[in-house]
């Protein structure tokens, strides 16, 4: 099956979960990730502002401010098809863009150099146990870490981890999965 097909097929499987089921999985999953040593070490993290059938970071975002972290989220620049960050101490900080994404104000919002941002908590829908994912479309993200050195993890029900995905020369894996049941290390 083609990355098309994969991913059309893993988002309709996560529309699919019950409200109660999703809410079992994102408390185990928060479970594992703030027991994880990437969290643990972090002192500001990367992460997407959740929509829709997404796993819920907020509760991820006022765990990281109540532990001191700073946190930035990505904004997208679809002109030049890539990400910039910028750390935010508020949701009121943050605004409606394209296709309905919450995405920091630029104006009440400070920008964030990749190299200030110890772990990116990096979005899909599909993962393999290599670390290679398929996400939403566009690549941004696989351009963002071409020269990112610090840590990646992605937050993953075990729904969504298959043995092996198509990968292309281009596409980064992330370091660490983090699912409801535990945290894999990836060979990346």
């Amino acid at each position: 099956m083609d990355k098309e097909n994969l991913r059309l097929e893993a988002i309709k499987t996560l529309k699919e979960i019950s409200t109660n089921e999703k809410a079992s999985i994102e408390k185990n999953i928060m479970k594992q990730l703030i027991n994880s040593t990437y969290w643990k070490e972090a002192k500001s993290i990367g992460i997407t502002i959740s929509q829709g059938f997404e796993w819920d970071t907020r509760p991820i975002i006022e765990l990281a401010w109540k532990e001191g972290k700073r946190v930035s989220a990505p904004k997208c620049l679809p002109k030049a098809r890539k990400l910039n960050f910028y750390e935010f101490t508020s949701f009121n900080q943050l605004e409606v863009v394209y296709y309905n994404l919450l995405e920091p104000n630029e104006h009440e919002t400070t920008y964030t150099d990749k190299e200030n941002i110890d772990l990116i908590i990096v979005p899909g829908i599909l993962f393999d146990h290599s670390g290679y994912r398929i996400g939403f479309g566009g690549g941004y993200y696989d351009r963002f870490l071409q020269d990112y050195k610090q840590h990646t993890l992605s937050l993953v029900s075990e729904k969504q981890l298959v043995e092996e995905l198509p990968a292309e020369s281009f596409d980064i894996p992330v370091q660490q999965i983090v699912t409801e049941t535990q945290v894999l290390h990836t060979s990346s």
